[in-house]
């Protein structure tokens, strides 16, 4: 389908040039590009008030962001050519970091492909097509996937509430291959199973990855636990490292009931205990009866979606790391972590800070994580980045 002019405001092209690949409604030249005129998902080629081509994308009437850039070269847009390629260049990062194919393969516009996400479980791929643009190619992203990869499987999670922004209806389907029973993941030397369709986002937190590497060293006999834990990654594997004790907590008894299937499969089942509820009446009941940990897990879902969620996002994670500095044994570790955008890693070292010192309290920042290499932040589009994860020291105060 040919693509359409979609012309900017005077003067909106600069974070277009700097890098970024997001025009938001309020840039577009409502005269000369009148969004009521395009359909959800349409090609379209993106040109400054004073005629110049920029590139070529697609647009989205009904969103905020309304368009979005996907190529600066005239001979290529968003098709399976441009897919295969872009494709190509996401692997081989994967392959040079992974040796094994469980990986985010695709991390959206960080790879070049806006509102794409694809998930490697070995052969078989979970994708997400979270933008009308890249639903409106679902074809041609499925085409590429295969020329590429030749999974054996491919499953299309689109029933990511972030769909609904963009106006699209949210399904499962499975254009490739059958369906799996379970996904299967390699991580750290340790198993796991999860849900096809049941779990959250595309049934594993990937993202995580190499903090929870970075976790093994605090844990060798020690009484760890795991808050927001869905199918324990956190906690199975720190049993498998040596850790004395894991204890998960998380409001999904389906989740923990996984959690326990991966503890099997990893020969750790017995020392592993579960506790299904709210996180913050889960810890309230724990410290009742007196628990203590020598390390502390903390990865919760993000409370801060929006921006005008900020005040009552922070006040969520400080209610909640001091709950877990209270379930603490002296000299305990906390291991926590944010995945909200909007939440700055200086913001949550001052929101820890705070919950320490109303404990009386003093924490020592060990280490700073952020989010997989296989979830590359684009140095022009700060969007890219959202995962903190912080390793704290809890010592009485000094």
């Amino acid at each position: 389908m040919h693509a359409e002019p979609l012309y900017l405001v005077k003067e909106q092209d600069r974070r277009i040039r700097a890098g970024h690949c997001w025009v938001y409604s309020n840039e577009i030249d409502g005269g000369r590009s009148p969004l009521k005129a395009y359909q959800a998902g349409q090609p379209v080629d993106i040109i400054t008030h004073q005629g110049k081509w920029m590139g070529s994308g697609y647009v989205n009437p009904h969103s905020l962001i309304c368009a979005r850039l996907v190529s600066r070269d005239h001979d290529y847009s968003l098709g399976v050519s441009l897919m295969v390629h872009r494709l190509k260049v996401a692997l081989s990062l994967r392959e040079r970091l992974f040796a094994r194919p469980y990986y985010r393969l695709i991390f959206g516009e960080s790879d070049g492909l806006p509102g794409l996400v694809v998930d490697r479980y070995g052969d078989v791929l979970v994708v997400q097509l979270n933008t009308a643009g890249m639903e409106w190619v679902k074809g041609e992203v499925i085409t590429a996937l295969e020329k590429v990869l030749r999974p054996s499987c491919i499953i299309l999670r689109n029933d990511s509430p972030v769909r609904e922004s963009e106006g699209l209806e949210l399904y499962v389907e499975v254009p490739v291959g059958e369906r799996p029973d379970f996904l299967e993941i390699e991580e750290g030397g340790c198993r796991f199973q999860v849900a096809v369709t049941e779990g959250q986002k595309t049934g594993w937190f990937f993202d995580q990855a190499s903090n929870r590497s970075r976790m093994i060293p605090y844990v060798r006999n020690r009484r760890v636990l795991d808050v927001c834990s869905y199918v324990g990654a956190w906690g199975i594997r720190a049993l498998s490292a040596g850790a004395a004790e894991a204890f998960c907590v998380d409001s999904s008894g389906m989740a923990l009931e996984q959690a326990q299937n991966n503890a099997a499969i990893n020969g750790v089942q017995e020392r592993l205990a579960t506790l299904e509820g709210d996180a913050f009446v889960a810890l309230r009941e724990l410290r009742n009866e007196s628990q203590r940990f020598e390390v502390v897990i903390v990865d919760p879902p993000a409370f801060i979606k929006r921006r005008k969620d900020v005040k009552a996002g922070m006040l969520a994670y400080r209610r909640l790391n001091q709950a877990a500095m209270q379930l603490l044994a002296k000299d305990g570790i906390l291991i926590t972590s944010s995945c909200s955008y909007h939440m700055s890693g200086e913001h949550l070292v001052q929101t820890l800070q705070k919950a320490a010192r109303h404990l009386d309290r003093s924490l020592q920042l060990l280490e700073q994580g952020a989010q997989s290499p296989d979830h590359p932040i684009h140095t022009a589009i700060p969007e890219t980045a959202y995962l903190k994860t912080y390793m704290l020291r809890v010592l009485p105060s000094f």
